[in-house]
């Protein structure tokens, strides 16, 4: 393990994911898992009025790197709105792949900095990102069909 992917902020992130249960009817679920280490994250959501997420819960087996990731996405989902949430997912996609060089406006992306390099490492940083998109949208226009898909 490199110290440089594997610190303490990203540790402290990953031992402290927010809405870390299932909700009990959401409008949508989603999960997604990463094919080269295994890590798989589910999100489920419920929209406000608004279309904007109201409430989130997740499961997480991820690595460290999949964990941080996840807590990011669920300190900060709620009041997002389903474009907003796919702009992110794009942006950190494009961060990661070194084709942008900020990760976009989400708090705290900027820890994986140290990850682009690492290719291998990236399905698990998107993971959570992905899901959360992806059921946002299946709210938006209520396809509650959960599916799983396997993170390039």
């Amino acid at each position: 393990m490199s110290a440089a992917l594997y610190n303490t902020t990203i540790l402290r992130l990953a031992a402290s994911i927010p809405h870390h249960a299932r909700l009990a009817d959401p409008h949508a679920t989603a999960e997604r898992r990463s094919p080269v280490c295994g890590s798989r994250v589910t999100v489920d959501v419920m929209l406000g009025e608004d279309g904007c997420v109201a409430e989130i819960g997740q499961l997480v087996r991820a690595c460290a790197l999949g964990q941080a990731s996840a807590s990011l996405m669920g300190a900060h989902a709620i009041g997002r709105s389903p474009a907003e949430l796919t702009a992110t997912r794009d942006a950190l996609a494009a961060f990661l792949a070194g084709t942008r060089d900020d990760p976009g406006d989400w708090p705290g992306l900027d820890i994986f900095a140290p990850a682009r390099p690492h290719s291998a490492r990236h399905a698990s940083i998107r993971l959570a990102f992905e899901a959360v998109a992806e059921a946002a949208e299946r709210a938006a226009t209520r396809d509650t069909t959960s599916g799983t898909t396997a993170a390039a």
